[in-house]
């Protein structure tokens, strides 16, 4: 009987100490308002906003997919005025050259010494718009930035200040003036969000409200929720989230089964593994969890893996997706109990 009375006094102990582990309520209040203030102007939608915070929470980036008028540019905008950091908006065009964006060195008459200007990739949330128009050797200077944080330019190394995010759009159905991203750039992308069209009665929502905004602009109103110090600090807590070992090894299986899928061509990497970790945390924190559970991962496996992996050809002739395989991968890949 005490053996009886000491394990349960363990259980509401570890319970007690489990719920005051790491407190998440300021990161629930802010995600929550900041979701209010998009919710103004962006009509639904919601599974994407809860993807942009979550990407913000796990540092990554984010390549938003749709087609023209879907409001992928006044999302990345709008998310970016709630957040008192620095913002830049790139448009990638076919003469684009990879100065345009880093910077370049500028001989100073003065002083008689090369003094480098930065680009605007200096800055915290860069808004790459249209990134697929610009040619390869363009998209190629975002290498090093997106997966290290830093510039390496003439011998010297600049590094970009935290927070550094990248939100690009692309037109998956213009082909015309547009060049297709590499595996390796598209790799260092967290997710890849798909943007549909509203359902109708959001159609209708949307109109309404274009009608009463008369000639106020869309952004007027946004309120500013979190600054650069918070986000740094809120990135903190969710590298603290648990997460078990039987749900690493979820993870681990899930990747493994993208590289042996006879519909695939191309598999995964580990980083795919990494950032479905990182995502799964950022699931976790958003629905005020400080662990990790299989439907976070199942959550984060598609934006993860969807860009990451290649239709074996004939598979893609048959109009299979990679979603829609990813999507198989998971139902079939058991969940640990």
């Amino acid at each position: 009987m005490d053996d009886i009375n000491t394990t349960s006094n363990e259980i509401t102990n570890e319970n007690v100490n489990f719920e005051t582990r790491i407190n998440l309520t300021p990161l629930l209040e802010h995600v929550n308002t900041i979701k209010k203030e998009i919710e103004t102007v962006i009509v639904g939608q919601h599974k994407m906003v809860d993807q942009l915070l979550v990407a913000i929470l796990s540092n990554g980036h984010v390549l938003l997919e749709g087609v023209p008028g879907v409001a992928k540019t006044i999302t990345a905008k709008l998310l970016a005025k709630t957040l008192n950091i620095g913002f830049s908006r790139i448009q990638f065009t076919p003469d684009l050259m990879p100065s345009d964006i880093l910077g370049t060195s500028i001989f100073n008459l003065k002083n008689s010494e090369f003094e480098f200007k930065k680009g605007p990739i200096f800055s915290n949330l860069i808004l790459i718009d249209e990134i697929n128009r610009a040619p390869a050797k363009t998209q190629a200077a975002l290498f090093e930035v997106m997966e290290e944080r830093q510039i390496t330019i003439d011998g010297s190394a600049y590094q970009l200040e935290a927070p550094f995010l990248v939100i690009a759009t692309q037109n998956p159905v213009e082909q015309e003036g547009t060049y297709r991203l590499p595996e390796a750039q598209l790799d260092r992308f967290l997710f890849k969000i798909t943007i549909d069209y509203p359902k109708l009665d959001e159609e209708i929502l949307i109109i309404q409200r274009e009608h009463s905004l008369q000639d106020h602009g869309k952004l007027d109103a946004i309120k500013t929720i979190l600054s650069a110090e918070e986000i740094k600090e809120y990135q903190g807590l969710v590298k603290q989230i648990r997460i078990e070992q039987n749900l690493l090894e979820y993870i681990a299986r899930i990747v493994v089964n993208t590289r042996e899928n006879a519909f695939l061509y191309l598999g995964a990497s580990p980083r795919a593994s990494i950032a479905i970790l990182n995502a799964s945390k950022g699931f976790a924190a958003i629905r005020g969890r400080d662990f990790v559970t299989p439907e976070d991962i199942k959550e984060a496996a598609i934006p993860v893996l969807q860009h990451r992996v290649i239709v074996a050809p004939e598979r893609e002739m048959e109009g299979l997706t990679s979603s829609e395989i990813i999507k198989q991968i998971i139902e079939t890949v058991e969940i640990p109990r």
